[in-house]
């Protein structure tokens, strides 16, 4: 999709690692801080829903909870519909919770399904069936009826063609008649996404994950029998076991292919909506310009290793990847796409 390039580049010889949350503190500032304060008394009195838009694996959850870093834990909450649909296969099975659900859509849940058909269909549900639109709604206002009143960022609604038009009037629905809403569209090539999946590691031990090529360990091991480098978990309360693949990963984005084209049409066709004000955030840039917009420590970093002399050795570069058309990108750190939600959002707001 044609989104902006935001440029966040201020030169100079101040760099940042933005991996280190108090250094991060005062990146935010310099790049965004009166945009941050602006915002942030806002928020003292106002709050909005958010829908998050983009590709699975394209950073929603990453760019949600470091906006609420920013900005304040308690004034912000990332709802994942995903989470709560899986959250509640365990609840269904609990009499006391299965109750109070049914009371819920008693009163709230409107739609073409008798509502004892839903509740035995969600007794019985396998995690590839996909709860009726109608429900989903109801689902999403009684987890936002559970919260106080601060900022939602909705992420996995809308995930159909047919809830992109639902999001339209579902402001009224829950309850947040005068809030504003927004879209914060989320673009991140293909291949992007296909190298995070291929290159992440799982620790078998205590579940971490980090990436052989773009977010490695502090500790690198060397196969001598299969010629290959492996990552050695560095958690703090793990004993270092080695990460693997997780299955289904060298596949990369081929088994969740026919999702990620939905994904993108999702943002098209929300892309031609009027009435809703709009963020658009892009994960890559083109290499050939992308000094021009970004400091060189705001891009991701690629790693390569070399085994020499029985000692590993780290080589660090930008990450350059090939976007949807074949254009050689690199791709942004999460913090500066954030600086450029922040910077948009103060102007959809108007404040």
């Amino acid at each position: 999709m044609d989104f902006p390039i935001f440029k966040t580049k201020m030169g100079g010889d101040r760099k940042f690692n933005l991996a280190d949350p108090k250094e991060r503190a005062e990146y935010f500032k310099l790049k965004c801080g009166p945009e941050i304060e602006k915002l942030k008394e806002y928020l003292e009195k106002n709050t909005f829903i958010a829908y998050l838009l983009g590709k699975k694996n394209s950073g929603k959850g990453t760019y949600s909870k470091m906006l609420a870093e920013v900005l304040g834990v308690d004034k912000i909450e990332h709802l994942s519909v995903g989470d709560m649909v899986r959250a509640l296969d365990t609840e269904i099975q609990d009499p006391e919770k299965k109750k109070e659900l049914v009371e819920f859509l008693e009163k709230n849940y409107r739609g073409f399904y008798p509502l004892e058909e839903l509740i035995k269909s969600m007794e019985d549900r396998d995690t590839k069936t996909l709860l009726p639109d109608e429900l989903v709604l109801a689902l999403v206002k009684r987890e936002i009826a559970k919260r106080e009143r601060k900022v939602i960022l909705l992420d996995g609604f809308p995930r159909n063609m047919d809830q992109v038009s639902f999001s339209l009037f579902f402001r009224d629905l829950v309850d947040y008649r005068d809030d504003p809403d927004i879209f914060i569209m989320i673009d991140v090539p293909m291949n992007i996404i296909n190298e995070r999946i291929k290159w992440r590691r799982i620790c078998p031990k205590c579940n971490a994950s980090r990436s052989l090529k773009l977010l490695p360990t502090s500790k690198i091991g060397y196969d001598e029998s299969s010629k290959e480098f492996y990552l050695i978990c560095d958690e703090a309360n793990c004993d270092g076991g080695r990460m693997v693949m997780k299955e289904g990963d060298e596949k990369g984005i081929e088994p969740i292919r026919e999702r990620l084209m939905m994904d993108e049409e999702i943002l098209k066709k929300a892309d031609t909506l009027y009435g809703i004000p709009k963020v658009k955030l892009r994960n890559a840039i083109p290499a050939d310009v992308a000094r021009d917009y970004v400091d060189e420590y705001e891009m991701t970093p690629g790693y390569s290793f070399k085994y020499e002399n029985g000692e590993v050795k780290t080589i660090e570069e930008p990450w350059i990847v090939a976007d949807d058309n074949g254009i050689q990108c690199i791709s942004l750190q999460a913090a500066p796409v954030v600086v450029a939600m922040i910077k948009q959002l103060v102007e959809v707001l108007k404040i």
